[in-house]
């Protein structure tokens, strides 16, 4: 027998074959086709075993946060998600109907707890702190935290502690740039600042970031920032494979362990030390109003809890850094975007100049030492007062515009606890997630109508006077009983910041930057924020 000799299959065997061919091409039609058929119910395709996951993909790969509000769009501010047979924690019901999100943040609130699952995830990183618990936890701090919040004392130290990083930090490193034209990330500068100043209210500590010479990093700074960056990433895929890697210390599960390590070795050095300072000075774990000390850290190392002991360790580590969490980037970040847009509307940029103009102009002619008091340590700066800062009514609308486009935090996620119906119809079943998109509510005509793409800081104004909106129409602080705590605070923030930089400066985005979101916690710009500084003449005062 010719070993190299060909066996040709009989009739038998070929039309066996083509019939296999045949029959698994249809199966393959058919199931695109159902796909493709449920895409007009369903919004999206929905494959066997995967569900919505490829477009899912897509959207992710692309832009996930626009990729969202056109389905929404379609779907009339709701639709399902589903997600593939083998991830079921992934299945959820996507939202952007104000009606439903009034539901869910007010009137169920109960119903719509955070969840089991996205404490666990956030859990390495935030632990049981007030941004991250559910129930008697969660209103055992917010009520505590809302009395210090809320103490003029804590009001100082937070409009001192940013003059004093604005002028004695951010401004001069600033007059250098403009000097030089030289060319720079605004978003990154900003960010350096609202650590800094979120590391002075929480621990009482300047950590250096816009100190002289502009240390290219912080070792605290970058792991707070890895570990953020590390725990989204357990937001976008099955639970079974985020737990394995981490039980592999693998990717982003391995970055999060030792970014983790190094968060919770500087606040346990800060603890401690604080701890000692009181101590050295008699006073023990006592009022911090006796220590000087006005910062959370102290505030809560002062008090006790329901059974008249000291806080743990444990509760101190997780309320600070749930607080560094909620301060570190989202005015940073939302100051980014407003400049931005202002770069793309010059008109609102003169607006905001006239009115810093004239409440400069109506200060007393006093030359005496209030005048001296409200000059930078080189006299180069005009220093806005508190009181002053509150009359910046279009400059509030404007930033509110800006928070309406681009939220600091784009999604919020919650759990249902029992069977429910949505305002809207919607059905819903107990252990499923529901996603609100702040991002798309933002983009939505039935909200904001057909201008509703376009940058009118006017929208936000009756007679001149800032007027604000429903927390359940603009939901960038949130609503309800989680309603931000730190959103008066956030405000002042970003309108002295802004204020600052805008009467001295004209802030021009480089010609060609790309301008883009990143997939984050919070809506980082992509690609940062590159601008140049030019100084405005001293004569438009």
């Amino acid at each position: 027998m010719n070993p190299f000799s060909t066996v040709l299959p009989t009739g038998d065997v070929i039309f066996r074959q083509l019939h296999l061919f045949l029959f698994s091409l249809f199966i393959i039609f058919l199931t695109i086709f159902l796909s493709l058929h449920q895409k007009k119910r369903h919004a999206l395709p929905v494959w066997p075993l995967l569900g919505m996951l490829p477009s899912f993909l897509i959207g992710i790969y692309t832009e996930i946060y626009e990729w969202t509000t056109k389905i929404l769009t379609q779907q009339n501010g709701t639709f399902t998600f589903r997600g593939p047979s083998f991830a079921p924690d992934l299945h959820s019901i996507i939202t952007s109907d104000p009606r439903n999100i009034e539901y869910i943040l007010k009137t169920n609130f109960p119903n719509y707890p955070k969840g089991k699952l996205l404490r666990t995830q956030m859990h390495d990183l935030l632990g049981d702190g007030i941004f991250n618990s559910d129930g008697e936890t969660w209103r055992y701090q917010r009520r505590i935290a809302s009395i210090e919040i809320h103490s003029a004392e804590f009001r100082n130290l937070t409009t001192e502690s940013l003059n004093q990083l604005v002028h004695s930090r951010l401004l001069p490193v600033f007059e250098d740039f403009s000097e030089k034209s030289v060319g720079f990330d605004l978003q990154e500068f900003l960010l350096r600042l609202t650590f800094d100043n979120v590391c002075m209210i929480v621990f009482g500590v300047e950590l250096g970031c816009l100190s002289l010479g502009l240390p290219d990093e912080i070792p605290f700074a970058r792991a707070f920032e890895d570990a953020a960056e590390a725990t989204i990433f357990r937001m976008y895929v099955p639970e079974f494979l985020w737990k394995m890697m981490r039980f592999m210390d693998l990717g982003w599960e391995k970055r999060l362990k030792r970014s983790v390590k190094k968060v919770d070795g500087f606040v346990e050095e800060v603890i401690f030390t604080r701890m000692k300072e009181l101590s050295s000075m008699g006073i023990g774990n006592s009022s911090s109003s006796r220590s000087g000390f006005h910062d959370l850290l102290s505030v809560f190392m002062g008090l006790k809890d329901d059974e008249g002991k000291p806080f743990s360790y444990k509760f101190l580590r997780d309320i600070c850094v749930n607080f560094v969490l909620a301060g570190r980037d989202s005015s940073s970040v939302a100051l980014s975007w407003f400049f931005w847009l202002l770069d793309q509307n010059p008109v609102v940029e003169e607006r905001i100049v006239e009115e810093l103009c004239k409440i400069v102009l109506e200060r007393e002619e006093d030359n005496s030492d209030d005048q001296k008091k409200n000059k930078g340590e080189n006299g180069n700066f005009v220093v806005f007062k508190a009181e002053e800062v509150k009359k910046m009514d279009y400059l509030q609308a404007a930033l509110s515009e800006s928070l309406r486009l681009y939220p600091s935090v784009p999604f919020d996620r919650k759990e249902v606890i029992e069977d429910d119906v949505f305002p809207d119809g919607t059905k819903i079943k107990k252990g499923m997630k529901v996603v609100y998109s702040i991002y798309s509510m933002g983009r939505m005509e039935s909200i904001w109508g057909k201008d509703c793409r376009e940058f009118k800081p006017e929208r936000w104004l009756r007679d001149g006077k800032f007027t604000s909106e429903s927390p359940y129409k603009f939901t960038a602080f949130n609503g309800g009983p989680r309603l931000c705590l730190g959103k008066d605070i956030a405000y002042y923030q970003m309108k002295f910041v802004a204020a600052s930089i805008i009467y001295h400066y004209r802030v021009k985005v480089v010609e060609n930057h790309p301008v883009a979101t990143k997939l984050a916690m919070t809506m980082y710009m992509k690609y940062g924020l590159k601008v140049t500084l030019k100084r405005r003449d001293e004569s438009i005062s």
